[in-house]
């Protein structure tokens, strides 16, 4: 039997962020952000990966947990939950990225108990949203399969197909741990980014976005956040978490760019834009009823 997809009423701007990834100062960071907006903790939504590359797993599930409403299952969360092996994450076979993996894998499996993986079992894959009429849904990765990679380069026909099968006016994704914006056939795929590991830019910083009703459709703007990094990083060296990553919180850039595609690889230590704003006037402003996944 198949849950009923949870929905937002979406009455004010809302904060997006992806992948806390374990990381707990800029988990907190994010959150004074958003009181800092003015915008209550029942408009933040997170589209998962709650735990992986960094030191603090388990206070990072708690916070999350008891402070924001709306998360979305990663594919982090569903193996960590199901006792699996991995991370699940779709890293390619025998890669640097699936080797590193395993040591924070580990690490976050040791810090979790019962509890924190019993909230990780009831998460949603989905979530959705209506904001100024408009209908959006939260996903994780893709809104078919959890752990796929949808980068800017992606082809727009796999987004296509992705919003399509959704039957919405745009998809909210994570995984992928870069922020873009994207309208396409005025419909809207939106990744606000990741918080807890940089967007490969060389820079430290971490990206979270605001969506906010506009008269003509939503306003999108992608922000970024400089927080305590270096305390950050410097647990991660002393729980003996892989070095690679630790630096990538000071340095901003990803030990290994395994899963990426040619342009985004390109782009590597390349800062982003801060502030860049997207207006959606989306073409098709119908509103599709609830159904189950």
């Amino acid at each position: 039997m198949h849950n009923p997809i949870p929905l937002i009423q979406g009455d004010g701007p809302l904060l997006v962020f992806g992948g806390p990834y374990g990381n707990l100062e800029a988990t907190r960071a994010v959150l004074t952000t958003a009181a800092g907006f003015s915008i209550p903790h029942e408009r933040v939504i997170c589209t998962g990966d709650v735990v992986a590359y960094c030191a603090d797993a388990a206070a990072t599930v708690r916070l999350v947990r008891d402070t924001i409403p709306h998360v979305v299952m990663g594919n982090c969360e569903e193996n960590l939950a199901a006792g699996a092996m991995d991370c699940g994450c779709g890293f390619p076979v025998n890669s640097e990225c699936e080797r590193l993996s395993h040591a924070w894998f580990t690490h976050a499996a040791r810090q979790l108990g019962e509890d924190e993986l019993n909230w990780m079992r009831q998460l949603p894959r989905r979530i959705d949203i209506e904001l100024n009429d408009l209908r959006l849904a939260a996903v994780h990765g893709g809104v078919t399969t959890i752990n796929q990679f949808i980068f800017a380069s992606t082809d727009n026909k796999i987004k296509k197909q992705e919003i399509n099968c959704a039957q919405v006016d745009g998809v909210i994704a994570g995984h992928c741990g870069l922020p873009f914006t994207q309208i396409i056939d005025g419909r809207l795929w939106h990744n606000a980014g990741a918080i807890g590991m940089p967007a490969n830019d060389g820079t430290p910083r971490v990206w979270y976005s605001i969506l906010s009703p506009s008269e003509n459709g939503i306003s999108i703007v992608h922000h970024a956040i400089d927080y305590d990094h270096e305390s950050a990083a410097a647990k991660m060296r002393q729980t003996g978490l892989p070095k690679g990553y630790a630096t990538a919180l000071v340095n901003g850039l990803w030990p290994s760019c395994d899963v990426l595609p040619s342009k985004e690889t390109r782009e590597r230590g390349m800062p982003l834009e801060k502030g860049r704003t997207v207006s959606w006037q989306p073409i098709s402003r119908t509103r599709r009823l609830t159904r189950s996944v």
